[in-house]
């Protein structure tokens, strides 16, 4: 695999939050300024990019404005984005990172969406009581 066939911005590349992150970077803003023009606090922003959490559609469109890129490139990677990174360089084990990478995100989101299920039992047990 080499620069020319990586999609540093495409799903198997790259996340929501990866994706913020360079559209940002490229827009040549800081954290603090983005969060600041997007009237949120700055760790709200970081767990956007940190994939901890995601906008509602109002501040995604906002973002989407600032950053001078598409909706649905902040969403999939395609479309209007900022050009890919020219500085990076890949190595071999590039495909194998990316596949043990993609594999954690997704047991990462299983044990979040069983936690979510667990906490709503818990709820309901301590609603239930007499």
């Amino acid at each position: 695999m080499n620069d020319q066939d990586t999609d540093w911005y495409g799903p198997d590349a790259a996340t929501f939050g990866d994706r913020v992150a360079g559209a940002r970077e490229a827009a040549n803003m800081t954290q603090a300024e983005l969060a600041r023009r997007l009237g949120i606090k700055k760790t709200t922003l970081t767990h956007w990019e940190d994939d901890i959490s995601e906008p509602r559609a109002n501040r995604l469109s906002m973002l989407a404005g600032l950053l001078n890129v598409s909706i649905k490139w902040l969403l999939t990677g395609e479309g209007e984005g900022p050009a890919a990174p020219d500085d990076l360089t890949v190595g071999e084990d590039f495909a194998g990172v990316l596949a043990e990478l993609r594999e954690i995100r997704a047991v990462m989101r299983t044990n979040a969406e069983h936690a979510a299920r667990v906490e709503k039992k818990l709820r309901q047990l301590v609603q239930d009581r007499p």
